[in-house]
């Protein structure tokens, strides 16, 4: 499919054929029907209105038939909309000049090369003694020169960002981060290589050819990056791609984490986000089962005094018994325990909504009858009832509430604003109290008469 001398209009009807038959689906051992795409208990009629932006199918359709699977090009006339209220070429500019950035959240690089940060940063001036600032005039040198900028964490950084990476997160139920590239004219930072996260490319300006190739080491995981196998993703890399494609602005393309990508600018700068999704995998319940056996007495047994390690013939009986040992106590796990610390993995890699500490502090002091709060978004929780009390975690935390509060934390939960005096179960003085305890924890936060946060 590689492109002519001049850019052809992606079609809908294109996508469709790049999905079906030059990306095949990718067959695994073991694989069961949920085991990449939809879960149990997925809900087809969720909007994921953040998922919506970068897929041209059916949210269903995506979890079965690409998610972890296979590659899906979508042009801008099968979205809902393009990227520009996400970020603009005038945004790049303002983060490198008038908001402080320090490494690492800027790299640069040329032809597969990354500049050391001493070539575009230096000291912050009088009353900021750091010596890691971005510095813009240098920035504009290499730029000029032919490198590529790489604006990192983004989902931290940049308002609009943070707010569609929360909400993604939400609609995939994996963490988001957030890359921006922007290459001059006819230049490529970086050489073919693959990744160890999902990505979601989202054209924002100028064009960019794409080269996609199969993987050479399926379903990476984070300690298996590509330049542990770089002799073969440079042999893969000179074979007939996948996918030859020129994105335009709006256009985006999904790639499972192992697919080679490599991308060229053409005659005007090119910017794209790269929005990473860590996946969680297999390997990620593994670990969590290996954290959970220290609980074991009989894996905690001291090795004999003076074990050769390096000996298989003295490590063989040992490796035995703790494989006996270690089956023991994988068979008899707790799949709540085990849900706990992958849970735990999710919530410490997805932020919820930004919140004004000043703001929370004064709804909090100010709760009356009629005040209207809602659930912070993108705000990971669960609650279970424990006896005579309910249990409500969020990340980092767990509170503990009377039973009582069971049914008004139900409904303030499902994320629509409520007002205070209209939770059911509980007095105006209960819910009061139940209200200002989960503002200052940054449960929920104020909504003024628009819906929206005060």
């Amino acid at each position: 499919m590689a492109p002519g001398p001049t850019t052809v209009p992606l079609t809908v009807a294109r996508v469709a054929t790049v999905a079906r038959t030059v990306a095949p689906m990718v067959a695994r051992a073991g694989d069961v029907t949920d085991s990449a795409g939809v879960p149990a208990g997925w809900s087809a009629d969720a909007d994921r209105p953040a998922l919506r932006r970068c897929v041209g199918v059916e949210p269903a359709v995506f979890a079965d038939e690409h998610w972890g699977r296979r590659p899906l090009l979508t042009p801008a006339g099968g979205l809902p909309k393009g990227f520009d209220d996400l970020l603009t070429p005038a945004g790049v500019d303002e983060l490198l000049s008038r908001r402080g950035l320090r490494t690492p959240f800027l790299r640069m690089a040329r032809n597969g090369s990354v500049h050391g940060s001493s070539q575009f940063t230096g000291g912050g001036g009088v009353g900021a003694e750091v010596a890691d600032q971005v510095a813009d005039d240098k920035v504009a040198r290499l730029f000029a020169d032919g490198s590529t900028l790489v604006l990192q964490g983004l989902h931290r950084l940049w308002p609009p960002l943070i707010e569609f990476a929360g909400q993604l997160g939400v609609d995939l139920g994996h963490p988001a981060q957030i890359n921006a590239y922007v290459t001059p004219p006819s230049a490529q930072g970086f050489a073919a290589h693959y990744d160890v996260h999902d990505v979601f490319v989202l054209q924002l300006a100028g064009q960019k050819r794409w080269l996609v190739h199969e993987p050479v080491h399926l379903d990476p995981l984070r300690g298996q990056p590509w330049d542990q196998r770089a002799d073969a993703v440079a042999a893969r890399a000179r074979e007939t791609p996948l996918i030859e494609e020129i994105l335009s602005p709006g256009d985006a393309l999904y790639l499972p984490r192992g697919y080679l990508h490599s991308a060229k600018a053409l005659g005007e700068v090119s910017a794209h986000l790269t929005v990473g999704i860590h996946v969680l995998t297999r390997h990620a319940i593994a670990e969590a089962l290996l954290r959970l056996a220290g609980n074991a007495p009989d894996m905690r047994t001291t090795l004999p005094l003076g074990i050769d390690a390096a000996d298989p013939d003295q490590l063989a009986p040992h490796l035995a018994e703790t494989v006996e040992a270690l089956v023991r106590t994988l068979r008899a796990a707790d799949p709540a325990a085990v849900a706990r610390i992958v849970r735990d993995r999710v919530w410490s890699g997805t932020r919820p909504e930004p919140l004004g500490p000043l703001a929370q502090a004064a709804a909090a002091r100010s709760v009356a009858a009629g005040t209207r709060v809602r659930l912070r978004a993108g705000l990971r929780h669960r609650l279970h009832p424990a006896g005579d009390r309910v249990l409500l975690d969020v990340p980092g935390d767990q509170l503990s509430l009377p039973a009582s509060t069971g049914p008004a934390l139900a409904a303030l939960l499902t994320g629509a604003p409520r007002a205070l005096g209209e939770l059911p179960g509980l007095d105006l003085a209960d819910q009061t109290v139940l209200v200002r305890r989960l503002l200052r924890a940054g449960i929920l936060v104020p909504v003024d008469g628009s819906g929206t946060s005060a």
